[in-house]
């Protein structure tokens, strides 16, 4: 399985992307500058955090313009999976890919500290190794990770099990609506979150909770190419 760890200028937290990867499940993985409109060669693409373009005008307003997320588009069209993980959340919003924007946080601060979450819908490809309800400690680091987006939104997004993560009940660090922390496309086969799972790949770190999230997708892209092989 190949993966794509996606580079913006401002991007930093691209490296711990690619170990995560290395780490964890051992696939080849590589980093693609923002000017490389081809991803064939690739089964899932990363977008890391950061600060892509300096977060100006908004966060990833710029980076959506990209001849890289132009592909990325593609790959999200063709079912590959796509993971954004904070500024990457932000940046696949403003590419359309997910609905809803990302907001200042409601105490307008920088927050950066571990974070319960709660596993809300574990049949992605993203979540199938946690259990529907667990909890799981996950780093944030934002200023920006307060989910936003209208009533009817957020109603399609409950009816079909879009929301992947909440914050645990009384600990939302951001003001984010029905404490979401991360959400999926439709399909199932694009994700964002606020939190960094990359970031919780070893105890020493604080937790390993996030590991779980990189075997899922090995376990889910081996699965379907199983099927297919016997088909």
């Amino acid at each position: 399985m190949n993966f794509a760890v996606l580079v913006f200028p401002g991007s930093n937290c691209d490296i711990d992307l690619y170990k995560a990867i290395e780490d964890t499940i051992g696939q080849p993985v590589d980093y693609v500058w923002h000017t490389d409109g081809d991803l064939s060669k690739y089964d899932c693409i990363l977008v890391p955090g950061g600060f892509s373009y300096g977060d100006y005008l908004r966060c990833g307003a710029i980076a959506q313009f990209t001849n890289v997320m132009k592909a990325v588009v593609k790959a999200a069209e063709e079912g590959k999976y796509i993971l954004g993980i904070c500024n990457g959340f932000q940046v696949l919003t403003e590419a359309r890919l997910l609905p809803g924007a990302l907001l200042r946080n409601n105490g307008m601060k920088f927050r950066c500290h571990q974070a319960l979450l709660r596993v809300e819908n574990n049949t992605t490809a993203f979540t199938r190794d946690y259990a529907e309800g667990e909890l799981i400690n996950i780093p944030i680091a934002h200023g920006e990770g307060n989910y936003y987006c209208d009533e009817e939104t957020l109603k399609e997004l409950q009816e079909n099990n879009q929301i992947v993560f909440r914050y645990e009940a009384g600990n939302n660090p951001n003001g984010s609506l029905d404490d979401i922390a991360g959400i999926s496309n439709r399909a199932g086969n694009v994700v964002g979150m606020m939190p960094h799972p990359e970031r919780a790949v070893h105890e020493i770190l604080g937790s390993a909770d996030g590991k779980r999230m990189f075997t899922s997708i090995l376990s889910a892209w081996r699965e379907k190419h199983d099927a297919a092989a016997i088909r």
